[in-house]
């Protein structure tokens, strides 16, 4: 009785697991995650908060929605990603902000992807983008 009680915990464990890793996939708007693969810096710069903390190469400062824009349009003008060259390895967060840590991999080689987005008014929007060479 006793092992037929430790297998069900077992099995309600694994599924509220599986269950809730479904969950945080469905948390990130998959149009961020699309724009990083194909290298879309308008897609992208449609979810900038009107002020953003950006890290991409050389480029370390908060700048305005426009600037960061041209800032990751440059970037992917000279690192056009490969395709599927996005993928999540980690993302977490708790009401009204969420993390995505990723790689991304492009013609001129593989970055660590993090960005940081906050829940402002139902609308999600970046706050904090780092693209750092690996």
């Amino acid at each position: 009785m006793l092992a037929i009680k430790k297998i069900t915990f077992a099995i309600f464990l694994v599924s509220g697991l599986i269950l809730s890793s479904f969950n945080s996939n469905a948390q990130i708007p998959s149009e961020i995650i699309l724009s990083l693969e194909t290298g879309n810096s308008k897609i992208l710069s449609d979810y900038f908060n009107q002020n953003v903390e950006l890290v991409v190469l050389d480029n370390d400062n908060v700048y305005s929605k426009a600037q960061a824009k041209q800032i990751v349009n440059n970037f992917f003008n000279s690192h056009t990603p490969e395709p599927k060259g996005f993928s999540i390895l980690h993302q977490g967060g708790k009401e009204g902000a969420k993390y995505v840590i990723g790689n991304l991999i492009t013609n001129n080689g593989s970055f660590r992807v993090y960005f940081l987005l906050k829940k402002d008014g139902g609308k999600e929007y970046i706050h904090q983008l780092r693209i750092e060479k690996k």
